[in-house]
């Protein structure tokens, strides 16, 4: 028994040469394994044309000692990738480097003890989650030197591994920073941190250390030109908030700040630094904006391993 339904025939087709067609891909396309570069085995699709776009924009304002902007969530620091960042930092190729307050601890316990980071549900269970002595009371003197001095606290936290000649400065970005005069700031949401749960710690001193930082970021942000690079390395939340309203800033005061090269690095994509950093800075000027989504520990050593390539 034949369907009751009605049927659309295909028996007249219009069909066409597959000659006439446009292809989206091509043998041309394809990875080359016997290519020497990296870069140039990629195939010619999707994001890997996005990562080479990138990475030679990254590479120019490098060579063409454009500002470049470092904005780093805390996770970066713990899974071991500062020292791309120091190396681009004492190479002179970054003009700030933005923290948020994790980022700025982990990156102190790194400099002064050589380990960080911590079981966070067993501290949790009794209590004990980021009660160390030693972490909050360099931050509290930090911030009261900042306080005293007009600094920001990221200066300000520089001065004090400077201070002690922390042990493992090689491998602190804000040692790095310091040392080779690039404004490094850091961005507290008070209550964020632990080190907000300690007595030693005063949320005025903080607040009015990273009011400072935010100044100064500003001021950072301002010289961005065209093909000046912006990079979101992990932070989900705050840093691309701070970015915002920094470029809003510096516009509101006269610079255009347009035609920017802007990425984000997260682990998975996230609203804000997707329309913060990517989308909206981007729109005038002809400016472009790269998404990449992947673990830091092998996003960031192929960044800087791409980007070596670029340059050589």
């Amino acid at each position: 028994m034949p369907s009751r339904y009605p049927r659309l025939e295909r028996d007249k087709v219009r069909t066409k040469s597959i000659s006439q067609r446009a292809h989206k891909v091509q043998v041309e396309d394809f990875a080359k394994l016997e290519e020497g570069s990296f870069l140039d085995s990629l195939p010619s699709q999707l994001k890997a044309v996005e990562w080479k776009d990138f990475c030679l924009s990254l590479a120019g304002a490098f060579r063409d000692r454009r500002p470049v902007i470092a904005m780093l969530g805390a996770h970066v620091v713990k899974v071991g990738c500062s020292p791309f960042i120091i190396d681009w930092v004492e190479k002179g190729y970054l003009s700030a480097v933005a923290f948020n307050g994790a980022t700025a601890i982990h990156d102190l316990e790194i400099a002064i003890w050589g380990a960080t980071s911590e079981d966070v549900a067993e501290g949790l269970t009794d209590g004990s989650f980021g009660m160390v002595e030693e972490t909050p009371q360099l931050v509290g003197r930090a911030a009261e030197r900042a306080q005293s001095e007009d600094l920001g606290l990221g200066e300000a936290l520089g001065e004090e591994l400077a201070r002690r000649k922390a042990p493992h400065a090689a491998l602190s970005i804000i040692a790095a920073c310091h040392t080779h005069r690039v404004p490094l700031t850091v961005h507290v949401a008070l209550g964020t941190d632990t080190v907000h749960q300690h007595p030693a710690v005063d949320g005025a001193a903080i607040g009015a250390a990273t009011m400072t930082d935010f100044e100064i970021f500003a001021a950072a942000v301002s010289k961005l030109t065209p093909g000046s690079v912006v990079m979101n390395l992990g932070s989900a939340v705050v840093l691309p908030e701070v970015f915002l309203k920094a470029l809003t800033l510096a516009r509101n005061l006269g610079h255009p700040c347009e035609g920017l090269v802007t990425a984000d690095f997260s682990m998975i994509q996230q609203y804000r630094p997707t329309v913060n950093v990517v989308g909206r800075p981007t729109r005038t000027g002809g400016g472009r904006g790269y998404t990449f989504t992947g673990h830091h520990e092998l996003m960031l050593p192929l960044l800087h391993k791409c980007v070596q390539e670029c340059l050589a």
